[in-house]
């Protein structure tokens, strides 16, 4: 089999528009993001203001929609009829969508955020539910979803397209779950264990548990959470350090 060592982009994302004012800070250093739209965090004039700088570092823009549930910054399940989830995930997407129209920027991507995101990831049903929210936007945007999930699978049964995301400031558990964040090793702080995070799952296509096993994953692009204490940080470290790495790539 051949090889060639040849540099590859790395695309790390970042989550933003959560009301932590710090986008103009991480713009520089990313080269997609997800806008918070009304559900968890964000309002119009947010949205505005991220996309605004969005479009000047030519960063690509996507729809960050959750749970209505601002309380709980939309990472706790909540228990909410199917027809009032619905509406509101299409609410959230449409209002993003229409500032991003009047700006003139495309949509690039879909991601669901916090406990949405990882409940679709298992729930067959929760997974369809969403999928027919974004029906009218599969063939014009992709959906960012995490590898061996049910929202994976339902998404690829329906052609939608998808890329797959992997967190480079997470942990995994064996069952590619996140460890949670009410765990010690949930986050990962250091920039340079991030990068070796990151580096592992480009050149082996696998990543290593805190226990330390080694589990198959796929990604086309890596989340930076942008309410992290060190995430500018791990982004101007990443800035100057991925470039550097020469990566194996199968041809």
């Amino acid at each position: 089999m051949d090889y060639f060592k040849d540099m590859i982009k790395i695309d790390i994302n970042c989550d933003v528009g959560e009301g932590l004012d710090n986008e103009a800070q991480l713009m520089p250093f990313i080269s997609s993001c997800n806008i918070a739209c009304g559900g968890h965090a964000g309002d119009t004039v947010s949205m505005m203001k991220v996309a605004r700088l969005a479009k000047e570092h030519h960063v690509l823009v996507g729809a960050h929609p959750s749970y209505p549930d601002r309380e709980n910054f939309g990472r706790t399940t909540i228990q909410i009829a199917e027809k009032k989830l619905k509406k509101s995930i299409l609410a959230q997407i449409a209002d993003l969508s229409a500032v991003l129209k009047s700006l003139g920027i495309e949509l690039n991507h879909i991601k669901p955020h916090g406990a949405l995101y990882n409940d679709i990831a298992r729930d067959r049903e929760l997974a369809l539910l969403f999928l027919d929210c974004i029906e009218k936007y599969k063939k014009e945007v992709f959906l960012y979803v995490p590898y061996h999930s049910r929202i994976e699978e339902e998404a690829l049964r329906l052609g939608f397209q998808i890329k797959y995301e992997a967190f480079a400031d997470r942990n995994y558990n064996a069952d590619l779950s996140l460890v949670s964040r009410n765990e010690p090793l949930a986050l990962i702080q250091n920039p340079k264990d991030v990068e070796t995070h990151i580096l592992h799952m480009v050149t082996k296509g696998s990543v290593v548990t805190p226990s330390g096993k080694s589990v198959k994953i796929k990604a086309d692009t890596y989340c930076i959470h942008g309410d992290s204490p060190s995430t500018l940080q791990i982004l101007m470290y990443l800035s100057k350090q991925l470039p550097k790495n020469q990566i194996l790539i199968k041809k």
